[in-house]
């Protein structure tokens, strides 16, 4: 307890600093720039986990856009296993969490992300087998 009679636990700061300044993500460098690299090199379970290190402690709404990207990266890493249904789920999920969000948020172009996953999800269907997917392009913008 502070001085005021509140508790000043690490997490009720984190709380209160993301509220008054909220997180902006770097594309740019660290785990994020490195989750975007794999990612775009196909190295789908590399991206997860470096998304993932940053979605841990990341503050809402910025927690769910991680999340859908992780769950993007996770269905490319699934249907490289031949797991159309894991495929399928984790693409539809991505799809529904982005579905609040702007047309650009934190620099993602969240309206190309859904639209490629809606295809994705066309041809998913069409296939019924693990043939090719080509994934959806994850942009960036300054």
């Amino acid at each position: 307890m502070n001085r005021y009679g509140y508790s000043e636990s690490e997490s009720d700061i984190s709380r209160l600093t993301s509220a008054i300044s909220p997180m902006i993500l770097d594309w740019t460098q660290g785990a994020l720039a490195e989750g975007l690299r794999c990612y775009r090199a196909g190295e789908f379970f590399a991206a997860h986990e470096h998304w993932e290190a940053v979605w841990l402690h990341a503050p809402e709404p910025e927690k769910t856009l991680l999340q859908s990207l992780i769950q993007i990266a996770a269905a490319f890493h699934h249907f490289h296993r031949n797991n159309l249904n894991g495929t399928r789920t984790l693409l539809q999920g991505a799809l529904k969490r982005l579905s609040p969000y702007p047309a650009s948020f934190q620099g993602v172009s969240v309206s190309s992300l859904t639209d490629e996953i809606r295809q994705c999800l066309c041809e998913v269907e069409a296939q019924g087998t693990a043939a090719r997917l080509a994934c959806p392009s994850i942009r960036i913008s300054g």
